[in-house]
């Protein structure tokens, strides 16, 4: 089980780097893969970055929860998805606005708008290239989850902040 940080730790704020194969492959790579899966699982999250376990590299889980939500999906919706090195584009202009929380900004809520249609790039835990096209609820937990590798976080997009007790 990994510790998720929260704010205002600095390792939320910085820019994470990419790893190479070697890294990805190895067992420790795996482990840790494994354990982000166990700890985002723990916590209700449906997402979860390297930063947000101390780790500032280009790493990330999407739940399949996230998966099964998007009905033009062609990944394997039984499977939580590893993003290593991922990049996204939006396919066109269109946004929504939906509310957001996170688990390193406990007990905090705000609406961000974010693209509905996005391209994504990446590699996956093998260490292969994988492209595929991510919709609307999906779309916005990995445009959440690769900020995180930018050292963005949601509350400076949100508009309409609020905490609960």
């Amino acid at each position: 089980m990994l510790e998720v940080i929260t704010i205002p730790n600095e390792n939320l704020r910085k820019k994470s780097i990419e790893v190479d194969l070697n890294f990805v492959r190895s067992s420790e790579a795996q482990k840790l893969f494994d354990d982000m899966i166990i700890t985002m699982y723990k916590d209700d999250g449906i997402g979860l970055a390297a930063p947000q376990v101390s780790k500032n590299i280009r790493v990330c889980i999407i739940g399949k929860e996230a998966l099964k939500q998007d009905k033009y999906n062609t990944l394997d919706n039984n499977q939580d998805l590893v993003l290593i090195n991922p990049n996204w584009q939006k396919i066109n202009k269109k946004t929504y606005t939906d509310l957001e929380g996170c688990l390193s900004v406990p007990k905090t809520y705000g609406k961000v708008k974010r693209y509905r249609q996005i391209n994504v790039e990446a590699l996956n835990r093998n260490g292969e290239k994988i492209k595929f096209e991510a919709n609307n609820f999906f779309a916005r937990v990995i445009q959440h989850e690769v900020d995180h590798l930018d050292g963005i976080l949601f509350i400076d997009k949100a508009t309409g902040v609020y905490e609960i007790e």
